[in-house]
């Protein structure tokens, strides 16, 4: 395997090129690698100032009134990114969708009980309880192995 590191003139956008005859695990591990070493979010808090959120802090993300929130243990921040795109950066993790508004951090779950109309409650390991819809069930199921 041959590495390639050029210097970039200011203004340029970093890349990753990946040249391989063939797709495998190894290759895939790499690029879930590179992603997640790059996925510290920026966040708000209440009081203007700006943190750096690791990932596995967050217990979940919530979008109200066209503003997606972080849900630390104790804390919330505001995040500037779409629920969509925090769905994609976080694909390949231990974050799913679970309804049109929640993204949940599966490890930051300690249970979860069905409820009526086949819809899932869980219980995130600070106390919060979020309700995964029906039609989401299938993938944290996925997610979760099960």
């Amino acid at each position: 395997m041959k590495i390639i590191i050029e210097n970039l003139p200011e203004g340029a956008e970093e890349e990753i090129v990946i040249r391989c005859s063939s797709m495998d695990s190894g290759i895939m591990e790499l690029i879930y690698a590179l992603k997640a070493g790059r996925s510290r979010l920026t966040a708000f808090d209440g009081d203007g100032g700006v943190v750096k959120l690791e990932p596995c802090d967050i217990f979940y993300f919530e979008s109200v009134d066209n503003k997606v929130y972080a849900y630390c243990e104790k804390n919330v921040y505001e995040v500037k990114q779409k629920l969509y795109e925090l769905e994609e950066t976080y694909d390949h993790s231990d974050f799913v969708r679970i309804s049109k508004a929640m993204i949940v951090n599966v490890s930051r779950i300690n249970k979860i009980v069905p409820m009526f109309n086949g819809r899932l409650e869980a219980a995130l390991a600070n106390g919060e309880k979020v309700v995964i819809s029906r039609q989401y069930v299938p993938d944290l199921k996925k997610k979760l192995g099960i």
